[in-house]
């Protein structure tokens, strides 16, 4: 997933029109766009990457980077668990 941001929606519709076209001349494959006619949330998908293109306002009202965990720090809260319930286990065992 990308986040991206334009000054005002005239230049997110731009940001969002120009990569569609880019990605289209080196891939060949249509990307779907919503959203390109009011400017404020364009929303692209390429099928393996969604890009979300904001006003800054829009952007912070919808905070959708705090929706979403960075995989390294998921992998990391995963191991973090798996090691607690391991522990866990582990302690129950020499009790019994």
């Amino acid at each position: 997933m990308v986040i991206a941001s334009g000054r005002n929606a005239r230049q997110v519709a731009s940001i969002a029109e120009k990569l569609v076209e880019r990605l289209k001349a080196q891939t060949g494959q249509p990307a779907r766009i919503e959203g390109k006619e009011t400017g404020d949330w364009v929303l692209i998908d390429t099928d393996d990457v969604i890009v979300h293109v904001f006003r800054p306002e829009v952007r912070d009202f919808y905070q959708l980077e705090k929706m979403w965990m960075p995989a390294d720090a998921l992998r990391s809260a995963t191991l973090d668990r798996m090691r607690t319930d391991h522990a866990v286990d582990t302690a129950r065992k020499t009790q019994n």
